[in-house]
C-alpha cells in the first residue's frame, strides 16, 4: 500500500466510526470540502501536513493517533 492510500484509507475510518460524511467533516475542520475530496479522489498526490493536522484538530484527535496504524508502519518504502 502506497502513502496516499494510507490517508485516504484512514480518513474514512474515521468518519465512518465517528458516522460523519466528508462535508461534514469539512465543516468540523474549518477546510473547504474540496480539499478533503481531493485527497479522497487522489486528485491531491501530496496533502499537507497542515490540512491533516487540520482533519486531526476537527476530529479530537493528535497527528500521533492519525498514523498511529498498521497500515502507516508496514507503508512501503517510498524511494526505491
Amino acid at each position: 500500500m502506497d502513502t496516499l492510500s494510507a490517508v485516504r484509507n484512514r480518513i474514512l475510518t474515521l468518519c465512518g466510526e465517528r458516522e460523519i460524511s466528508i462535508n461534514k467533516l469539512a465543516t468540523i475542520c474549518a477546510l473547504p470540502p474540496s480539499s478533503i475530496k481531493n485527497i479522497l479522489y487522489g486528485k491531491s498526490q501530496n496533502p499537507k501536513l497542515l490540512t491533516i493536522k487540520m482533519i486531526c484538530d476537527g476530529l479530537g484527535i493528535t497527528l500521533g493517533e492519525f498514523f498511529t496504524t498498521t497500515e502507516f508502519d508496514n507503508l512501503e518504502q517510498e524511494i526505491r
